[in-house]
């Protein structure tokens, strides 16, 4: 056994920045602005869910619970959400139907809930991550109302509060990676 101190990264910053970024390009299509594409689908599988699957199993082993099921939480989201869209033509004709807007919108809603629980969690942490959480809770519960009442302006609305909700995460990001730089605080948090 060494007696070095360990000297593991924060793994936050990659986490975040895997949710942020594939958050901000899907929630631009959302709101109109671009198209669904092989952009938003290859961020999703690699990005907002390899990256961050990677950064929860980092937290797991840090010992932060609640890093580890957000990461891997919503890393898996991403895997789970393309797999929505690619399964049914990726498997033999009529064997897997393809999702409509209502089963979007309970998969939507229990995202949403389960999101409410980790803002929850993040009243004891900084305004970055009660912001971040927060707004993906009301991203969340706006994606579902658009599902469930079929309402291209409530998805479009939706839209417009994910990019947000992704920028910050990102502003997160790059103030954990900034602070840490420089060793102070250079991005209030």
């Amino acid at each position: 056994m060494s007696n070095h101190a360990s000297t593991v990264a924060n793994p936050a910053p990659l986490g975040l920045l895997g949710f942020g970024m594939t958050t901000i390009l899907l929630n631009l299509h959302n709101a109109g602005i671009i198209s669904l594409s092989a952009v938003i689908i290859s961020m999703g599988l690699f990005l907002g869910g390899f990256a961050q699957v990677v950064a929860g199993i980092m937290e797991f082993k840090a010992g932060n619970t609640f890093g580890a099921t957000a990461f891997t939480a919503y890393g898996t989201f991403w895997w789970s959400l393309v797999g929505i869209w690619l399964l049914p033509s990726a498997i033999p004709q009529g064997s897997v139907q393809s999702a409509d807007e209502l089963s979007m919108a309970f998969y939507l809603l229990l995202w949403g809930v389960f999101t409410l629980g980790m803002f929850i969690g993040t009243l004891k942490h900084n305004m970055a991550s009660r912001v971040v959480f927060g707004s993906l809770t009301v991203l969340f519960f706006l994606l579902a109302l658009g599902d469930f009442t079929g309402s291209h302006f409530i998805k479009m609305i939706a839209g417009y509060e994910g990019i947000f909700c992704g920028s910050s995460a990102i502003y997160s990001a790059i103030g954990q990676i900034l602070n840490n730089e420089f060793q102070k605080e250079v991005v209030k948090l």
